[in-house]
């Protein structure tokens, strides 16, 4: 399979489609998940094209996780949660839906049960007021 660069996280790199922004530097981005597993659900992607992990630019890497840090911290901060989890799906049988390298900072609170990644769409206003608090914690 090679990478399609009608993805759908392609297509946000591009300006093609909308996304709420909480972070983009010259080689990533990051936005909140529109079906979030948590509030605060962000993705880190970086700017060149790679389908997973597994076919990604090595060198990439750096500028990739220092974003995943940057904005591992900021959810933290800014959702004022317990943890975070940082996962990363290779493969459709991994979990992988769209075949963008994508990284997920998804905050979590004690005794607080993490949602399933549903076809159910989190309301737009409610996105950008935590997308809100994330940025301030930057």
């Amino acid at each position: 399979m090679s990478y399609d660069p009608n993805n759908i996280f392609a297509k946000i790199l591009r300006g093609d489609l909308p996304c709420t922004k909480v972070f983009e530097d010259d080689h990533t981005l990051a936005f909140m998940d529109i079906m979030p597993q948590a509030k605060g659900h962000v993705l880190v992607l970086p700017k060149l094209a790679s389908q997973s992990l597994l076919d990604a630019e090595p060198a990439m890497f750096s500028a990739l996780f220092a974003t995943v840090q940057k904005l591992a911290r900021a959810v933290k901060t800014g959702m004022e949660a317990d943890g975070i989890v940082v996962t990363q799906f290779n493969g459709a049988a991994a979990g992988q839906t769209v075949f963008h390298l994508h990284v997920h900072i998804i905050p979590r609170w004690d005794g607080v049960a993490l949602r399933r990644h549903s076809g159910t769409m989190e309301d737009a206003d409610v996105l950008k007021a935590h997308a809100a608090k994330i940025v301030a914690a930057l």
